[in-house]
C-alpha cells in the first residue's frame, strides 16, 4: 500500500499524463453531492405523515447536536472531492508549462476568492456587511489551501498532518481551561465557541463553529492522496484496494471512537471526521470502479453535468435562485396537478424546480460554459 511520491517523480508522472484525461467518476461524485445539496423537497418529506418518508426527510437535516444523519456526509464529500481534483488540476497546468510558483499563486488567489465569496454570501443574505466564518466556502478556503500546500510532501507526512489535525482538535476541546468554554461536548461551552467569541464576538445560534475548518481539512488532504492514487500507474485493482482498505479503517475507527468522542458534526469531532472520511474513500472507489472501469456512464452522466459547475449551482441556490425557479414552476404544477391536492402539488413543484436547476447546469455544459475561480 505504498503510495509515496517524491517531488521529481510526481512531476514526471504529471507530465506524462494526457491533458485530455478526465475521471467521469469524479464529476459524478461531485455532481451527485451538489444535486443532493440543492434538493428542494426535504422539508416536505420531513412533514409527511408517512413514517418512512418523514425519516428519509430528516436524514437530509443535521442532528441538533449529537448523532449522525446522511446530511452529515454531504460537506465531507464536497471537501474530499475538492482534494481529489487538485492533483488532476495540477497535472493539466504543469503539462501546459506552468511553474510551481505560478501554481502556488493561483492556489492562494483561489483560497482568497473562496473566503470572499463565503463572507459575501452572509452579507448579501443579511443586507449589510457581516463577518461570519461558518459558511462552507470560508471553511473550504482553508482546507483547500492547506491540502494544496501539502501536495508535494511525502504521503506519510500528509497522513501524519491530517491525523495530527484531528488529535489537535481532540486535545483542545478536552483540555481547554477557560471557564465557561471548558465543556468539550456541550453546545456553546466548548473550545470552538471560545474561538468564535474571539474572532466574531458571538456564538452561532445553532452552535456551528469556525474552528471546524481545522479538523475538516483532513477531508481535502485525504482527497489529494486519493487523487494521487488514481493518477498513479497502478492497476485499477490496486487502486481500488488501497482506497477501500483505507476507507474501511476510517469507518471502523470512527465507530470505535464514537463511544468516547461522540459524533458531533457541528464541532467536527474526530470520530465523525474519521467515519465520514472513511465513507468518502469507499464511495470514491466504488464510483471509480463502476464508471471509469466498468464504463457504466449514461446514468452517472446525469449527475456529472451538475458536477462540472459546482460553484455556480451552489451560489445560485444560496442567493435564492432555487426559490425563484420554484415560483416560475408553480403555475405549471398547479395547472397540471390541481386535482391531486396541495401535498402532491408541492412535491411536484419541488421536483420540477430540481429539474430546472439541473437543466441550467445542462445548458452551461452544452455551451461549454464552466464557471471556475
Amino acid at each position: 500500500m505504498n503510495i509515496n511520491y517524491n517531488r521529481n517523480k510526481m512531476t514526471e508522472n504529471i507530465s506524462a499524463q494526457k491533458t485530455s484525461d478526465r475521471l467521469l467518476s469524479l464529476d459524478f461524485f461531485r455532481g451527485l453531492t451538489m444535486f443532493l445539496l440543492i434538493g428542494p423537497i426535504y422539508e416536505l418529506m420531513q412533514e409527511s405523515e408517512n413514517g418512512v418518508i418523514s425519516w428519509l426527510g430528516w436524514q437530509f437535516e443535521h442532528p441538533d447536536w449529537i448523532g449522525i444523519h446522511f446530511w452529515d456526509f454531504v460537506e465531507p464529500f464536497f471537501m474530499f472531492i475538492v482534494g481529489v481534483a487538485i492533483p488532476f488540476s495540477v497535472m493539466k497546468r504543469v503539462a501546459r508549462g506552468e511553474t510551481w510558483k505560478k501554481l502556488y499563486f493561483h492556489a492562494v488567489k483561489r483560497a482568497l476568492l473562496l473566503f470572499f465569496l463565503g463572507i459575501a454570501y452572509y452579507s448579501v443574505s443579511a443586507g449589510k456587511p457581516v463577518f461570519k466564518l461558518w459558511n462552507v466556502l470560508t471553511q473550504l478556503s482553508f482546507t483547500y489551501l492547506l491540502a494544496f500546500l501539502l501536495l508535494r510532501k511525502p504521503v506519510k507526512v500528509q497522513i501524519i498532518i491530517s491525523l495530527g489535525l484531528l488529535l489537535l482538535t481532540e486535545l483542545l476541546y478536552r483540555f481547554w481551561p477557560v471557564e465557561g468554554f471548558n465543556q468539550p461536548f456541550t453546545p456553546g461551552q466548548n473550545f470552538g465557541s471560545w474561538v468564535d467569541m474571539k474572532l466574531m464576538g458571538f456564538v452561532e445560534k445553532s452552535h456551528w463553529v469556525a474552528f471546524n475548518a481545522v479538523p475538516t481539512a483532513a477531508f481535502s488532504i485525504w482527497g489529494v492522496l486519493t487523487g494521487l492514487v488514481l493518477q498513479s500507474d497502478r492497476t485499477y485493482k490496486q487502486k481500488i484496494r488501497i482506497l477501500v482498505i483505507a476507507g474501511i479503517i476510517g469507518i471502523i475507527a470512527g465507530l470505535a471512537m464514537s463511544s468516547i468522542t461522540p459524533f458531533i458534526k457541528k464541532i467536527g469531532t474526530s470520530s465523525i471526521i474519521l467515519e465520514t472520511g472513511g465513507w468518502c474513500l469507499v464511495l470514491m472507489a466504488f464510483s471509480y470502479w463502476l464508471i471509469d472501469i466498468k464504463k457504466i456512464q449514461k446514468v452517472p452522466m446525469f449527475f456529472a453535468i451538475v458536477g462540472m459547475n459546482p460553484l455556480f449551482i451552489y451560489l445560485f441556490c444560496q442567493v435564492g435562485g432555487g426559490k425563484f425557479l420554484a415560483h416560475i414552476a408553480k403555475p405549471f404544477t398547479y395547472g397540471l396537478f390541481f386535482w391531486s391536492g396541495e401535498t402532491c402539488i408541492a412535491y411536484m413543484n419541488g421536483l420540477l424546480t430540481w429539474f430546472l436547476l439541473w437543466y441550467i447546469c445542462y445548458f452551461l455544459y452544452k455551451n461549454k460554459i464552466f464557471i471556475k475561480i
